[in-house]
């Protein structure tokens, strides 16, 4: 699904020289390459704040930590998306209330979200999934009605542009109060290990994230307010500096991937590609489609055998998981979610695959749905 060696080897000099300069200084922990790639980061995003941590997963816990959340209340996020997305509300004693998602995107849908809220809901965590923007405007203007918090995950869509209807653009995670990312080895920005971030124009939010993330301190051995351990690694730091400069690049080869797939497949019937919302740049995460009356599993069985990788994102549905039956959902209220997770299959996606690649792969995913 990932090449990341094809993809170190033109950069091997840069990271190859800055591991080795980290090892030798010993600035293992917060050291100058950490605060180069926040300051880096923060101009590419133009955000106010960026604060590293250790994970994407410890991003979207910090981000609800520093709201100042009370057990019990609600925050809206969606069913289709990574368990992480969903487990740390769950994880804070807070109350996860899952919504269906678009059909054709399989973006979070504003309508549900608003039909969702109740007197205890406090904030959305719209998911910018497999690489697109999430409708923000909408979504923030839903927050703003009911003085809501937004929190956006864009682990999977850093880089991508929204496009707001009064012709000015954002960059995912820099729209709602904070913007939450990991730097998972296969994401599109992602070190070699776990790396995390949090965005954020707020100073007042900027400072509680910022102590949160180191035990809730500011001045050592002074907790101003319950915190966490979570911290960006120099050595993933001087990777993510060197591949930032080549984030757009990445993108783009993402993109023109996606668009060989979506040609190949244009006069299938048994497949509908992903549609590409009008308002935001797709970053191509994961290039994910719908079978339609297509065996998935001997699909991906007959591309195993040609040596193709493919993977379902996702096969369960977050309601229908063990881990959340202590909470009371419709389970009707998830159609369009739970046909996703019958129908998606997900191919070859990275910044490295050529053309022969692509015709390889397309021919053999035809020559068995035809």
């Amino acid at each position: 699904m990932v090449d990341l060696k094809s993809q170190y080897l033109k950069i091997k000099d840069e990271i190859d020289n800055g591991i080795a300069r980290v090892i030798d200084n010993t600035e293992f922990i917060n050291g100058q390459d950490v605060k180069e790639f926040r300051n880096e980061l923060a101009t590419y995003l133009n955000v106010g704040n960026v604060i590293t941590c250790g994970n994407g997963t410890d991003a979207l816990q910090i981000a609800l930590m520093a709201l100042g959340l009370k057990p019990g209340d609600e925050v809206i996020s969606a069913d289709f998306t990574f368990i992480a997305t969903v487990e740390t509300i769950a994880l804070l004693q807070l109350k996860p209330v899952m919504v269906d998602v678009d059909p054709d995107t399989y973006l979070i849908n504003p309508d549900a979200i608003e039909k969702a809220i109740t007197p205890r809901t406090k904030a959305i965590i719209p998911v910018h999934l497999f690489g697109q923007c999430a409708d923000m405007e909408r979504i923030m203007e839903i927050a703003r009605k009911h003085n809501l918090y937004v929190v956006e995950d864009t682990a999977q869509a850093i880089g991508s542009d929204y496009h707001f209807s009064d012709g000015t653009t954002k960059k995912a995670g820099t729209i709602g109060h904070i913007g939450c990312t990991s730097f998972f080895p296969s994401k599109n920005l992602g070190c070699y290990g776990d790396g995390g971030a949090l965005f954020t124009n707020d100073a007042e939010l900027a400072e509680k994230i910022g102590s949160i993330v180191n035990h809730g301190m500011k001045v050592r051995y002074h907790h101003d307010r319950i915190g966490v351990n979570s911290r960006l690694d120099t050595i993933q730091a001087v990777v993510l500096r060197a591949k930032l400069p080549h984030l757009d690049e990445y993108n783009n080869a993402r993109r023109t991937a996606a668009d060989y797939y979506d040609r190949a497949f244009a006069n299938c019937s048994k497949i509908s590609t992903p549609k590409r919302a009008d308002n935001t740049t797709h970053t191509f995460h994961q290039y994910v489609m719908k079978l339609n009356n297509v065996d998935r599993t001997a699909l991906m069985e007959h591309l195993k055998n040609k040596g193709i990788a493919s993977a379902v994102y996702y096969p369960i549905p977050l309601h229908k998981q063990k881990a959340f039956q202590g909470f009371e959902y419709n389970p009707d209220a998830f159609p369009v979610t739970d046909k996703l997770c019958e129908s998606v299959i997900a191919l070859p996606m990275n910044t490295e695959l050529d053309e022969e690649t692509l015709k390889y792969i397309t021919d053999s995913v035809l020559e068995f749905v035809k």
